[in-house]
């Protein structure tokens, strides 16, 4: 990949320096007695749960209540509404929207034997261009003689046996003895996609490529529904998914979205976004919480959205994974209840709670409570339906017999984002006279503003304390910015004049960057080491990235917050601290970004930057399948669909920057 550092469209009027941090790492730890600097940077000023406070109340006020509405007409509106709004807004941005629109393709493969009256039939479909999942129809041998029957698809969570898992095979099993059409289907990194370029975290990567990462899951689901409704045999008004786990949030959310499904029963598989603040073995991976769902809708709201259809919500006593019934389930019935009411279908809203074993599961209990629902609703007027689940074990299959052959060349996320990056950032190259350079930049820092849905906030001091041990004086500051917290330690040498204010952030968090502190000081600088948001004494100390998810979800983006705070205390030094222009030193690939996301918004308060460690561009992250977990901010959505690091660097002319190969420790 050719370094960005070189495209030649970046000719302005910019002082860009490589240099290299060589510095003796271990003369400098080498020390005697207490050291007055690593105890200043340790300090504790917010302590270690502000900022899982400040993200729960900030975040949880933004997610979207169930609507007070009284009139059927006022409910089928605003569920209208909604479901427009999320094919939209999150669903289907970017190349989705191609993806949507795309024919799809089916191949039947080879049928093979199942057990007594039935039999399964190998298939694979696209769920987008190239994109081919491996799928099992489970089909009745008496098809002619029953003419129209229901249909029901059968998605699975994280399980790594996909649609090989044992329960999910008797589950199909039952249904077609039963009659039913059966479509057993693998779900993306599970059973035969269990790959490392089918990593579900990958959809970040999707993501910053400004389309809806989270749109490959839904598509795989939209197009098993398709399928099913082209059989020649599918009952167009009996067609039921169902699904445990991460099969569970997809049949919800399918349910939710698509009107075709006549009956629906997640197992095991959400919870309202409200519920996921206070229990956090909810927090679900990257496509349970999908960047701006909670901008326009919440689990909660979503399973009221199923009605006035069948709904079957199925959770366990002592699930001991995660969505126990306890807390789970009440706010989808609270939920939900009222609109059933309205249709005056009170009935076809059901609970079941497993307490046999209780445990995270779609045994039989569950199984059964399926089979139950189904003959309420689909097979009323057989009285021979037995919900009694028929023994089947003796015709389980392994996952060689149920392997569907795929393309060598199927697409994966990691694919996918690799083909979508190559064209980005769709920015113009820059050409011209300084004036044409300035209305660059002045177009550009607001898109990057709403891009990252920066804030326009100022930071305000909460408390400040000053000490002053051998010859360092430090001063603890407690801001706040916006509805942040922010710690921020000044430290300069006592009896040496200022010669200017650096404001230092590092990946490590302050407390870990005495190395870069002690030259700043020692050259006469002012130096304010600020933790932002998900960084050091900021950092959230459990499932910090689930926490960026649920922050993304509810509209805003992590690398805006982080970057609106330094822009803010940028600004708070320069007026209120009297330091002048602030020049930022950033130690460490996702602080380098911020700050020059930071400098990017704020074109007057930050003299320069001096990037240490930073990546020479975003694509790199793709090119190397960087888990979500380790940045989350730099996954910001659409980012490199318009700027990649050099647009970055760009935007912050004329100011000096600085690219230092840096040696400073890493986070753990």
């Amino acid at each position: 990949m050719r370094c960005p550092h070189l495209l030649p469209w970046l000719v302005l009027p910019l002082a860009l320096t490589l240099t290299t941090a060589g510095r003796g790492v271990a003369a400098d730890v080498a020390k005697q007695g207490p050291d007055p600097v690593a105890e200043a940077l340790a300090h504790a000023i917010i302590g270690p749960r502000q900022a899982l406070a400040d993200t729960t109340e900030h975040t949880s006020a933004r997610i979207p209540r169930m609507p007070e509405l009284t009139t059927l007409a006022d409910w089928e509106a605003y569920a209208a509404r909604t479901r427009a709004e999320v094919s939209r807004r999150v669903l289907f941005r970017g190349a989705a929207a191609a993806w949507r629109d795309a024919p799809a393709r089916v191949e039947w493969l080879d049928t093979i034997e199942g057990g007594p009256g039935y039999h399964i039939r190998k298939l694979r479909y696209e769920a987008l261009p190239g994109f081919w999942i491996p799928a099992l129809l489970y089909q009745p041998d008496d098809l002619a003689r029953r003419g129209k029957v229901p249909a029901v698809l059968n998605v699975n969570g994280h399980d790594p046996k996909g649609k090989a898992a044992e329960y999910k095979q008797l589950r199909c099993i039952n249904l077609a003895k039963r009659g039913m059409l059966a479509l057993n289907v693998e779900w993306l990194g599970m059973g035969q996609l269990r790959t490392e370029e089918n990593r579900h975290d990958l959809i970040a990567h999707l993501d910053l490529c400004g389309t809806s990462g989270v749109a490959v899951h839904y598509l795989y689901m939209t197009r098993a529904v398709d399928l099913l409704l082209k059989l020649e045999h599918t009952d167009p008004a009996r067609v039921a998914v169902t699904g445990l786990s991460g099969g569970g949030w997809q049949t919800i959310t399918l349910g939710a979205f698509d009107t075709r499904l006549t009956l629906v029963n997640p197992v095991a598989g959400y919870s309202s976004f409200l519920t996921k603040f206070k229990e956090f073995s909810d927090l679900g991976d990257a496509e349970q919480t999908p960047v701006d769902l909670g901008t326009v809708t919440d689990y909660a709201v979503m399973t009221a959205l199923v009605a006035p259809r069948p709904l079957l919500l199925t959770f366990n006593a002592k699930d001991d994974c995660c969505f126990a019934a306890g807390h789970a389930l009440p706010p989808l019935v609270e939920a939900a209840g009222p609109v059933y009411r309205l249709y005056g279908k009170d009935g076809r809203l059901r609970t079941h709670v497993n307490n046999d074993p209780g445990t995270h599961n779609y045994l039989v209990d569950n199984r059964q409570a399926l089979y139950r629902m189904l003959a309420t609703h689909f097979f009323a007027s057989d009285p021979t339906f037995d919900p009694k689940e028929i023994p089947s074990e003796g015709e389980l299959k392994t996952a060689e017999q149920l392997n569907v052959p795929l393309p060598s060349d199927n697409a994966s996320l990691h694919r996918l984002a690799l083909k979508l990056s190559q064209a980005l950032p769709r920015d113009p190259a820059l050409h011209g006279e300084a004036a044409a350079a300035r209305a660059w930049r002045e177009d550009r820092r607001g898109r990057l503003f709403e891009l990252v849905r920066a804030g326009r906030h100022e930071a305000h001091v909460a408390s400040s304390t000053t000490e002053t041990k051998g010859n360092v004086q430090t001063t603890f500051w407690r801001l706040k910015v916006g509805d942040f917290a922010v710690p921020l330690v000044e430290l300069t040498r006592v009896g040496t004049a200022s010669k200017g204010t650096t404001l230092l952030v590092a990946d490590a968090g302050r407390a870990a960057a005495t190395v870069p502190v002690k030259p700043l000081l020692d050259a006469g600088q002012r130096v304010l080491a600020l933790d932002p948001f998900y960084i050091g004494e900021a950092k959230i100390g459990d499932h910090d990235d689930l926490f960026a998810l649920l922050l993304a979800t509810a509209g805003d983006r992590p690398l805006g917050v982080q970057a609106t705070q330094i822009a803010a205390v940028a600004r708070w030094a320069r007026d209120a601290r009297k330091a002048g222009p602030v020049s930022i030193v950033a130690d460490g690939p996702r602080t380098s970004v911020m700050a020059l996301v930071a400098a990017g918004i704020e074109p007057d308060a930050i003299a320069s930057l001096e990037l240490r460690g930073a990546p020479g561009s975003l694509k790199l992250m793709i090119a190397a399948k960087t888990p979500f977990a380790d940045s989350p901010e730099l996954f910001c959505f659409g980012l490199l669909e318009q700027f990649d690091i050099p647009q970055l660097v760009a935007l912050a002319a004329p100011r000096r920057v600085v690219f230092v190969r840096s040696n400073a420790a890493r986070p753990k």
